[in-house]
């Protein structure tokens, strides 16, 4: 198989190059030059958001194209255009976010979709990513893969979610755990992303998949516990209830990551229904395996993951965690 990765250097485009080396297939890398791309890769370079900035891809054929752009649709658009008569199909990796707000637990791929537009410049995070669904669908139609992606995490990641955990369960002692132990999460490894879309690309599915672990895969409880057992640290959780963090002003999802108090949110987050990705292969990796793999690739980095200058940092204060754990 031959595989153009528009990306390709970080996260999830990392993950998706590097399980395609894998395989043995042969793997195109287009990106800024701004990253270094994983050894065995074609690297050519260019700027999708500037005049000429796809030159690089004028010629060239491949059986792959996956898209994991999460700005102006335009971007998608254009890239989708020039390529859907030299590849066979087009993975975009959207987002479950392009589902209209609220939304009920249980929900699958046929829900209600916000607003999106293939020609539209950068608006917001769900309305790009749903534009961007469109521009694959109005170049590559039934050939083109929507990627639904839940929360991710895993090795390589540069958001700073499960980065922030381990470090801070690593320097030890008591820590605030948010809600309850039995809090249900969902979300998904980005090898176990990786590995599916390529899988799911190279069968020739398309249409859009809701693509994250099934509901309860993990809990508050267990990711907490297999964070402190990766860490080796002699860290204890304090069980806080939403309320007082609620009280105190902290803010769930970015002051303390992945947590979401049991609101309409936390149904709209962590309720999403994976009955067809399942039917179509999807296998999720044990939490254990994906905190202890992120906590060995986060110590070879000396501690310190990459972060996207496009998103805020995480995590809460010393201040705010020791008021929390006093009250």
């Amino acid at each position: 198989m031959k595989l153009l990765m528009l990306g390709g250097t970080e996260f999830v485009g990392r993950a998706i190059s590097e399980d395609a080396l894998a395989r043995g297939w042969e793997v195109t890398v287009f990106h800024r030059g701004h990253h270094a791309p994983p050894p065995g890769t074609t690297a050519v370079h260019g700027d999708r958001t500037a005049p000429g900035g796809l030159d690089a891809l004028a010629e060239g054929e491949w059986d792959l194209v996956v898209d994991t752009w999460s700005g102006a649709p335009t971007a998608v658009r254009d890239s989708a255009r020039l390529l859907r008569g030299r590849a066979g199909g087009y993975v975009y990796i959207s987002s479950r976010s392009v589902y209209a707000y609220p939304a009920p637990a249980g929900l699958d791929e046929d829900g209600p979709l916000v607003e999106g537009s293939p020609d539209a410049e950068a608006t917001a995070y769900a309305e790009d990513k749903r534009g961007g669904e469109l521009a694959a669908l109005d170049a590559f139609g039934d050939r083109a893969l929507l990627v639904r992606a839940g929360l991710i995490i895993g090795p390589w990641e540069n958001v700073g979610r499960l980065p922030w955990w381990l470090n801070r369960i690593a320097r030890g002692g008591p820590f605030v755990a948010p809600g309850r132990p039995g809090l249900p999460l969902q979300y998904i490894d980005v090898r176990d992303l990786a590995r599916w879309s390529l899988d799911a690309g190279a069968a020739g599915r398309g249409g859009a998949y809701n693509l994250v672990s099934p509901v309860g895969h993990a809990t508050m409880g267990s990711f907490l516990e297999a964070c402190v057992a990766a860490t080796g640290a002699g860290a204890e959780p304090r069980w806080t209830p939403d309320e007082v963090i609620e009280k105190a002003g902290v803010e769930p999802w970015t002051e303390l990551p992945i947590y979401l108090p049991e609101t309409e949110l936390h149904a709209y987050m962590f309720g999403g229904d994976v009955t067809k990705a399942l039917e179509a292969g999807l296998v999720c990796r044990p939490v254990e395996e994906t905190v202890a793999d992120t906590w060995a690739w986060l110590q070879a980095l000396g501690g310190v993951a990459p972060h996207r200058p496009d998103r805020p940092r995480k995590g809460i204060s010393a201040e705010q965690e020791a008021a929390l754990l006093g009250s």
